[in-house]
């Protein structure tokens, strides 16, 4: 049986999924097989493992830091916002339907069984399973029948690192506020509390840990200092959406209500002089030198989202200008029209921007595979690509067909291995400057972020001091390595690995 331990947090974006993919590659380093679990994920941002199943994201960058293949039973539920108050409900990777949050909330614990049959799976690939929680281990009106945080705790019997955010500050109170909300039995099971997020010198605190110590009852295995990474967190408290510098090369992203996997545009955050900018609103939208439509959850009240806030007209006034390319919804987006015949969305049809030759009707099963291919005569402002490898995932509800006079495409890939009369993969329009795609990953993999700013560069005239950019992969690498150095110089990893010997499976 594996090793297991869990980090919880006072609150969302206490650091969590960071914390579990240090303690990841931790554990790699010093020669264990470790996987990463957690058992409900919140998210939009999501993936497709190897065998055709969705997870989500944080689970994979936390795979990846411990070196493994993303499995779905990392993440057996995966709940996907389709509204305010409703999610689709994603079970071991395939689509359950969608629930409102009450019914979730009343039926929640029949999916302890899926729960338990993933981690068991789990076992069989690890020494060390390290558990994420969510939100809140103390939220009262959540504590019923939990299954992700205290709840999943005692399926597994878990030792408990409970995490706080300093940088938000009032992390004493969020601390002992929260030993003092569990229950007698759920407290024995905190084994340790970190404070994540410091900035200065942590000596100043030293008051505060020993009063933490004294009250709280359980020691301070560690204060983590605030780490400059981009690793992938939690989309719903990113906080990239408030950047609004602008670089040599600006990229603008539409960001719209129920905009998904935006991770496809962390590559061009690695680049130096280059912005990535997330836009609401015409005002904001500026004058970028590519403009992106990104995924979304919900593409047909997103795209009437943009045409009654004015976005949509402000990026058709910039076709031809400036490059525009959609992934996913976004492609969708820009086709000539949409059709939801099955109401999987909001019912009817609605006329696409008119951007791109393309029909697109959404259908009730959802389409989900990995792929991976060379780009090949790709015409246009962005024909530098052509011959570039690419690795990537599809994830769509919508089937897309050409609907252009001769059926006539500039760019396509791997177009031997799609059918005739399908737009799967890249597509582009007449004038080669608005593009399309299904592929989620696309820009990651070796040279096709950097040819197209360097493309970019070229059309304004400037040169970029940048140079050669890495590999996305290499560079997360790297970030993976140093979060693991920080948190052996800032956490009692003795500590944490006594709790790990004496930890039991029930």
């Amino acid at each position: 049986m594996a090793k297991v331990i869990m980090i919880q947090g006072t609150m969302s974006g206490a650091g969590k999924s960071l914390l579990v993919a240090g303690l990841c590659r931790i554990f790699r380093q010093d020669g264990y097989r470790v996987a990463p679990f957690k058992s409900q994920n919140m998210a939009l941002n999501s993936y497709i493992t190897g065998e055709g199943l969705e997870m989500g994201r944080a689970q994979v960058m936390q795979a990846e830091a411990a070196g493994i293949e993303p499995l779905v039973c990392m993440n057996p539920i995966l709940l996907k916002p389709t509204s305010h108050t409703g999610s689709q409900v994603i079970v071991n990777g395939e689509v359950r339907g969608n629930l409102s949050a009450r019914d979730y909330f009343a039926h929640k614990t029949e999916l302890i069984p899926d729960i338990k049959a993933a981690f068991r799976k789990l076992e069989t690939y690890a020494d060390i399973i390290v558990i994420e929680g969510a939100g809140s281990p103390a939220e009262i009106n959540l504590k019923q029948n939990d299954i992700v945080n205290m709840g999943m705790a005692a399926m597994v019997d878990a030792p408990v690192l409970l995490v706080g955010d300093i940088d938000r500050g009032g992390v004493f109170a969020q601390l002992l506020g929260t030993l003092m909300l569990l229950t007698e039995e759920e407290r024995e099971r905190v084994k340790g509390l970190i404070i994540n997020k410091f900035r200065g010198d942590s000596t100043i605190l030293d008051p505060g840990i020993q009063m933490l110590t004294e009250r709280g009852q359980v020691p301070v295995l560690g204060t983590v200092p605030y780490m400059e990474l981009t690793l992938e967190d939690e989309d719903s408290l990113t906080d990239r959406f408030d950047a609004k510098h602008v670089g040599k090369i600006d990229l603008a992203v539409i960001h719209y209500p129920r905009i998904s996997n935006f991770t496809d545009f962390d590559v061009f955050e690695q680049m130096p002089e280059v912005s990535v900018r997330y836009v609401t609103n015409v005002r904001e939208l500026g004058k970028p030198d590519l403009i992106f439509l990104p995924g979304s959850k919900n593409t047909m009240g997103d795209l009437k989202w943009m045409r009654q806030n004015g976005l949509e007209a402000a990026v058709k006034r910039a076709a031809g200008k400036v490059p525009i390319f959609g992934i996913c919804g976004g492609y969708q987006m820009l086709g000539c029209e949409i059709a939801d015949p099955d109401s999987v969305e909001e019912g009817g049809q609605i006329r696409g921007m008119e951007l791109l030759p393309v029909r697109t009707v959404l259908q009730k099963e959802k389409h989900r595979c990995q792929t991976t291919g060379r780009l090949e005569t790709v015409e246009g402002i962005f024909s530098g690509l052509t011959g570039c490898e690419f690795t990537g995932y599809e994830i769509h509800m919508g089937q897309t067909v050409y609907c252009g006079e001769d059926g006539s495409v500039a760019g396509t890939v791997d177009k031997a291995a799609r059918p005739a009369n399908g737009a799967e993969n890249v597509v582009s329009d007449s004038t080669g400057r608005i593009y399309g795609s299904y592929i989620h990953g696309l820009f990651d993999k070796g040279e096709i972020a950097g040819r197209m700013i360097q493309t970019l560069a070229g059309e304004k005239g400037i040169i970029l001091e940048g140079g050669v950019w890495e590999d996305y992969r290499t560079i997360k690498e790297r970030q993976y390595d140093q979060l693991a150095d920080t948190l052996r110089e800032y956490l009692r990893m003795e500590e944490i690995y006594g709790m790990l010997r004496e930890a039991r499976i029930l």
